[in-house]
């Protein structure tokens, strides 16, 4: 028997989005549980080694969260030796340390495991349409109205 509290749960953006992205977010920890570190930490990390002494502002731009969760998450790193924090002026630049780098071939492995394990689900192709739109939504969506 069908609700009609289904029928609006399952035609509203917000809950689908947010099943989606818990459903997701297990898949990621997982594969990011392995090397003890979440999946967000891995990618401020990865930028972090691409990047050089990219500011902690840009690094909450790039991965679209707020200073502050950046903030925790580069003093979380610095902790695990994985990066340094450099001030300069009000800036705050992150450089990654050898042991951070270290982690590289370990991370990349993750989120190989992660996209090999949503593309046998969903499909290769339709994976990366799915993550295509899903970042053309969120783009539209921040823009100023």
């Amino acid at each position: 028997m069908t609700h009609q509290s289904d029928e609006l749960l399952n035609c509203c953006l917000y809950f689908t989005a947010n099943s989606l992205a818990r459903s997701i977010s297990r898949m990621a920890e997982e594969a990011f549980g392995k090397l003890g570190m979440t999946p967000s930490h891995a990618f401020l990390l990865m930028v972090a080694i691409d990047e050089p002494g990219i500011s902690q502002k840009d690094l909450a731009g790039r991965l679209h969260l707020a200073q502050s969760t950046v903030s925790r998450f580069v003093d979380a790193l610095v902790l695990r030796g994985f990066v340094e924090k450099k001030i300069s002026g009000k800036v705050a630049h992150v450089y990654p340390t050898a042991k951070g780098e270290g982690q590289m071939e370990e991370m990349r492995s993750a989120w190989k495991v992660l996209y090999d394990r949503y593309s046998n689900i969903l499909g290769e192709e339709e994976g990366k349409a799915l993550t295509a739109l899903a970042g053309e939504a969120h783009q539209k969506l921040e823009e100023p109205g």
